[in-house]
Order: structure tokens, then sequence, then C-alpha cells
């Protein structure tokens, strides 16, 4: 079956899309890797509305990708931290990638305004595609793609 014959319908990339593909769903997630943790701190930060942030903030909760967490600070009314799930944490390297291409080609002249280095020899961090049997740096061209066990028939028009 040709690429052009396979029905996208539960393609992972578009479901994976359909949690994570909206800007401020990923300035969320790049926020919560570097820290930030409270809903004031998420709208101060990125001054997005308080409707948009909730709306957000709860979608990521509901699909497991942060869980909430209570705190109360003396004389206030419990209220919740966001962090990270396994399920979040493993969305870095998908950050790493689009900070990554974003350094290549739309980076501000002053430089980068994080600089990620590996903490065991302080080179800089970069995502590689590699195969199981570590075959590092690969492209496009390296590759084989074929339909896969879950692939079904696009339904003529």
């Amino acid at each position: 079956m040709e690429w052009l014959e396979v029905s996208t319908e539960n393609c992972t990339v578009q479901r994976t899309l359909d949690l994570v593909g909206e800007k401020w769903t990923l300035l969320i997630l790049r926020d919560a890797f570097n820290g930030v943790r409270r809903f004031d701190d998420f709208r101060r930060h990125m001054g997005l509305s308080e409707a948009v942030l909730a709306g957000r903030l709860r979608k990521l909760v509901a699909s497991g990708i942060l869980r909430t967490e209570p705190y109360r600070e003396a004389g206030s009314r419990t209220r919740h931290e966001y962090r990270l799930t396994r399920k979040g944490r493993d969305l870095w390297p998908v950050l790493v990638a689009l900070r990554q291409w974003g350094e290549a080609y739309v980076a501000d002249p002053g430089g980068p305004i994080l600089d990620i280095r590996h903490s065991g020899c302080a080179a800089p961090v970069r995502v590689v595609v590699e195969c199981a049997d570590e075959h590092v740096a690969l492209t496009p061209m390296e590759v084989t793609v074929v339909t896969g066990p879950g692939a079904r028939a696009l339904m003529p028009e």
C-alpha cells in the first residue's frame, strides 16, 4: 500500500498534535521543563489569558502529561502546582529538537536565551535520529519507510 492510499485517521503524529500541537501548549511545556510550576507564574511569564492557560493546563492534566500537586502558602487557600509526569518528560526530546531547528533557522542574532549542555562534559546537547542498533545521525535518505500493522486503506470518496 502506498502512502497516499493510507488513511491517516489513526496516525500517531496526528494524535500527538491533537494533544500538544498548539503554540501555547508547547510553551507551557517549555516553561514546565524550566521549572515553572504555578498557574500565576505560567501566566505572568508567557503573557497569555487566564482562560487559555486554564484550558491548556486542564488538557495536559487530562492527557496525563502534567499532574497537579497541592500546596498551601501560609494564610492562603490550597492551590495546585503542575508537574511533568513521565509521559510529559518523554516530550523533552521534541522540545529540544524544535529548539535545535530554531537555532539553525530562526535564531536571534544575539544568540539563544538558553544554553543546554550535558552536565557530565559541558558539551552542547542536540537531538539525533538513530536506529535501534545505535547508528546515529541518520538522514531521511538513510531510512526505509513502509506501512505498519495499523495502516488502513483510505476509503474512496
